[in-house]
């Protein structure tokens, strides 16, 4: 399945590979790469609270405000959360990011091998083999409590938004 309208890059249309994922859906278990390159899926954080942020690339501006901002805010909610980030970047430059920029609190995983989670969380951008910017709260059953499919990738997600989601169900 194919999307148009849902996200650009500086104004210009992209196309996301996957179905919408919506409020009240279950979320679809993926499988992913850590930073020490074992595969990981949703079901190994069943029980907790997710914040799941969908990026383009770590090492971006955009990516880089994103990731700390979480890592100092979300995290700090409640022991029940965890903030997971997925993008296409290789996991060894995921681990070298975290350990530049002191990032202890957020989980990096590389949807580079597969891109699971791009087509079924329906984030994979078709032109340029990336993932949008999103984010989505998933509650300790893994229902969605939040979804946000940020509209440029250039923009940020709405950090009060996910926050007061998180605190709903905390």
């Amino acid at each position: 399945m194919e999307r148009t309208g849902v996200t650009a890059f500086q104004g210009k249309p992209l196309t996301l590979i996957g179905g919408e994922v919506k409020v009240g859906d279950k979320a679809p278990d993926i499988k992913a790469i850590s930073n020490d390159m074992t595969e990981t899926t949703l079901s190994d954080l069943k029980g907790k609270i997710k914040v799941i942020a969908a990026v383009p690339s770590l090492d971006t501006p955009v990516c880089d405000l994103q990731i700390k901002r979480f890592n100092d805010e979300v995290t700090n909610l409640s022991k029940d959360v965890t903030v997971v980030f997925i993008s296409m970047d290789l996991p060894f430059a995921q681990k070298r990011f975290c350990q530049t920029f002191n990032i202890k609190k957020v989980k990096t995983l590389s949807d580079h091998r597969g891109a699971d989670f791009g087509v079924k969380f329906g984030v994979l951008i078709k032109e340029l083999r990336l993932l949008a910017r999103a984010v989505f709260v998933l509650d300790k059953e893994d229902r969605v409590v939040y979804a946000e499919y940020v509209k440029d990738l250039t923009l940020q997600p709405d950090y009060a938004a996910v926050i007061e989601a998180v605190k709903k169900i905390v």
